[in-house]
């Protein structure tokens, strides 16, 4: 069976249980239903995104999805990082997380390292690129001054 990431646009595994990438496709989210994933979280805000209906989408696959919508720098915060959090808990994992690239994954992935998981500035910083964080991306000093 083919690792339903090998063609999903910026996968990365940051966490053994957690994959961050970009938009998937439908066929990608039923290979990841099929490869065991139980939780989608998709960052991108509601108009974002219109090709299929991805929250019933993956509902129909069995799937749960946590839809948490990420605009910006404004959006990468305590409320969300605990949201983030709470579907990546133990019930919640394997999980897919993504955004239309992964940056703003990156961004709330470091966000929550920080604040939610205690790790230091730097870091939540190599988890937030591990996880798609861009360093050309304005998000990315966005980032590194919230981490304190």
């Amino acid at each position: 069976m083919t690792d339903y990431t090998q063609d999903l646009a910026n996968a990365r595994r940051p966490d053994n249980d957690i994959v961050t990438a970009g938009q998937p496709s439908a066929d990608q989210l039923a290979a990841a239903a099929d490869q065991g994933v139980k939780t989608v979280v998709n960052l991108r805000p509601v108009g974002e995104f219109d090709e299929f209906d991805e929250a019933a989408h993956v509902r129909d696959l069995g799937m749960r999805y946590v839809h948490i919508p990420v605009a910006g720098p404004d959006d990468i915060n305590d409320a969300n990082a605990r949201t983030l959090d709470e579907a990546l808990g133990a019930d919640g994992v394997p999980a897919m997380v993504h955004c239309a690239s992964s940056n703003r994954v990156g961004a709330l992935m470091a966000y929550r390292a920080r604040h939610i998981q205690d790790k230091s500035a730097d870091q939540a910083m190599e988890i937030g690129q591990a996880s798609g964080l861009n360093k050309q991306s304005p998000l990315f000093d966005a980032t590194r001054a919230k981490l304190g």
